[in-house]
């Protein structure tokens, strides 16, 4: 017989709090290691990292726990099945490397010598990603201890890369090299955050990524705008035309066929969107900007996670110096970035970005586009059953409804539900002000134990609540 929620929740919580003390001290441990996957002096400190982790997984219970190496930075793989052959089967992703940091960035501590001030703990890695990872090992435990089970309620594995902060170059070949072995119902994704630390909330989407640099070539060198001005075409008013060609009066990306697929906002999700507590102004402070702007018709949250978008993220050509140099360069670029949404393909916007540029482009004027490999989008339904179970046990954990918001930014998640055809799920703790990337980076410690939490109450939803079809 199942305990009443309260009881439940109660039982969890006395269990975290009685572990807290061991957990803090083993992440402490970790974050000690500077896993920093950019820079190949810390090669072996990566490695380390992926090492300790596989050890600490097989101390936490899991029956298989292995490093998995990659042409770069090595990957951490734990299962641990269930004993019921008909209950879901759920891979959670994190990421065990760091940003760099050195004291002299700014920091008022040593960042890879954690430290606990007024409840924070201070390091880098303790939000993004260390701290996110785990709480999972937590998590896991407290949900066997106050089940009385002796296997998790779900099939679990974990994949924990080692590359995310260099890109994740080697990780959709990581992925499709062990599909099976990776093949889930549903994916949880621990590298992310919540609106506040009074507002939890479930990611349920994030956008794409697709980037290209466009070369535009005129003559063969630079050369005297008086002798040849306005006789030969110039590249740079070239690239500033195609600039001003990339949207229309309406904010809108011109280029045909850009928003073939979209998925649209729909009433209620614009609707929960608007329930949350944002403060414009201050978010135009954050952003150092004087004002919105953005396509017609919708609001700035929608803008940012639910609508596609074409910016210009850098235009050069010719002369740059003080002073003045009168000449017809030879050469101008533009590097662009589209972030995508459900239902773009990237292939498709490649494709139309190729067709759309040969048509702004002046005749004697030769031009060489080339794109980096594209990101997908992925979007959960807010009616999924296993997002339901995500949200109802964030809401058990923080005592309060549960919001969703989406994210802006891009990420290695849509290759797992692109390769895995599951579909994805987030769940992070941090908040806004835990500066990811950043001097100082910390994680507040209450909202890190909320995600043990969360946790240990999500398996058993996820067991009750959801059997996938075969």
């Amino acid at each position: 017989m199942s305990q009443p929620v309260d009881s439940a929740v109660s039982a969890v919580r006395t269990y975290i709090e009685q572990h807290r003390a061991a957990f803090l001290d083993d992440l402490v441990e970790w974050l000690r290691i500077p896993s920093v996957s950019a820079q190949p002096d810390h090669a072996p400190d990566v490695r380390r990292s992926a090492d300790w982790l596989a050890a600490k997984l097989t101390e936490t219970g899991f029956p298989t726990a292995e490093v998995w190496p990659t042409p770069g930075a090595p990957a951490v793989y734990a299962e641990w099945p269930s004993a019921d052959p008909g209950a879901p089967t759920v891979l959670v992703y994190g990421h065990h490397d760091v940003q760099p940091a050195a004291r002299e960035d700014g920091w008022h501590s040593e960042p890879f010598e954690p430290v606990v001030r007024d409840n924070r703990l201070y390091a880098r890695g303790a939000a993004d990603d260390k701290g996110q990872v785990f709480f999972h090992t937590l998590g896991v435990r407290t949900h066997l201890a106050t089940t009385g089970r002796t296997t998790p309620a779900v099939h679990l594995k974990l994949l924990i890369e080692g590359e995310e902060e260099s890109g994740s170059p080697h990780f959709r070949a990581l992925v499709e090299q062990h599909a099976d072995r990776l093949a889930a119902d549903a994916v949880i994704v621990s590298d992310t955050g919540m609106w506040s630390a009074d507002t939890p909330t479930v990611c349920t989407g994030m956008r794409g990524l697709a980037e290209c640099e466009i070369r535009l070539y005129g003559p063969d060198q630079d050369i005297h705008s008086g002798s040849f001005g306005g006789a030969v075409p110039n590249p740079a008013t070239a690239v500033a035309r195609l600039v001003a060609a990339l949207h229309d009066e309406h904010a809108r990306v011109a280029i045909p066929g850009f928003y073939d697929g979209v998925v649209e906002l729909t009433d209620r999700e614009r609707e929960l969107f608007a329930e949350l507590p944002f403060d414009e102004q201050q978010w135009l402070r954050t952003a150092r900007s004087h004002g919105t702007h953005g396509e017609s018709g919708f609001s700035t949250l929608e803008r940012i996670w639910a609508r596609p978008t074409a910016e210009v993220n850098g235009i050069g050509g010719g002369y740059q110096g003080p002073g003045s140099k009168t000449i017809i360069p030879s050469s101008a670029t533009v590097k662009l970035s589209f972030r995508l949404v459900a239902g773009q393909d990237p292939d498709h916007i490649e494709k139309a970005v190729r067709d759309w540029t040969a048509g702004q482009i002046p005749e004697g004027i030769r031009c060489e586009i080339t794109f980096r490999p594209a990101t997908r989008p992925c979007l959960t339904p807010l009616d999924h059953p296993a997002l339901e179970s995500v949200a109802r046990a964030m809401g058990r954990a923080f005592g309060t409804p549960v919001r969703f918001t989406r994210e802006g930014g891009s990420g290695p998640a849509a290759d797992l539900q692109d390769v895995l055809g599951a579909p994805v799920l987030f769940l992070g703790i941090s908040i806004p002000s835990d500066g990811w990337h950043a001097p100082d980076e910390k994680v507040e410690l209450d909202l890190l134990l909320k995600g043990a939490e969360t946790t240990a109450h999500l398996w058993s939803d996820l067991a009750e609540h959801w059997r996938p079809v075969p």
